[in-house]
This record gives C-alpha cells, sequence and structure tokens, in this order.
C-alpha cells in the first residue's frame, strides 16, 4: 500500500510510475478485467460484467495516470520525456478505460 501511497503523491521515479505501473500494470489490469468482462456477459451477468470492467480498471486507471503526471513534474531530466510520458499516459488510459 504504501508504494500506491507513493505512486499516487509522484513520488516514485517517472521510468518506474510509468513502465511499471502505467505500461505493465495497465495492460494487465484492463486486459484482465476485460476478459473478465467478456465471459460474464456471456454468461448473462450484466451486473457483474459491468463491475468487472469498469469498477475494477477504472480506478487504476485514475491512479495510475494521476502518479505518473504528478512524477512527471518532479522529472529533472529532459522536460520532452516527462511530457511524452505524460501524453502517452492520458491517452492510453482513456483508450483503455472507454474500450
Amino acid at each position: 500500500m504504501n508504494t500506491l501511497r507513493r505512486l499516487w503523491n509522484g513520488d516514485l521515479p517517472l521510468a518506474q510510475a510509468f513502465w511499471k505501473w502505467a505500461v505493465t500494470g495497465g495492460i494487465a489490469v484492463n486486459l484482465t478485467t476485460s476478459i473478465l468482462f467478456l465471459v460474464l456477459i456471456m454468461d448473462n451477468q450484466i451486473v457483474a460484467a459491468l463491475i468487472a470492467g469498469c469498477a475494477l480498471s477504472l480506478p487504476y486507471n485514475f491512479v495510475v495516470t494521476v502518479g505518473v503526471w504528478r512524477s512527471a513534474g518532479r522529472y529533472e531530466g529532459e522536460r520532452r520525456w516527462a511530457d511524452l510520458a505524460r501524453i502517452v499516459t492520458v491517452a492510453g488510459m482513456i483508450l483503455l478505460s472507454v474500450t
């Protein structure tokens, strides 16, 4: 839980926040919830499918987006990398959240 708090606060290094949490974690969480959503829809469990598909992935996507944004604000390297991490994370999480 401490690492999640550090992510939220932007205290993690940008590379870790982006690659570990946004890219790797984002793919894992959203792929898992999408598969679960499809399985539940095929089993005609609509409410459970909506919960699995949205209630689990949306909070993760939000926390990660905020964490990467804040980490990018503290990044001391080239500004373009921080800006690119912000753009890719926001676009990726929006895309993963609506599909």
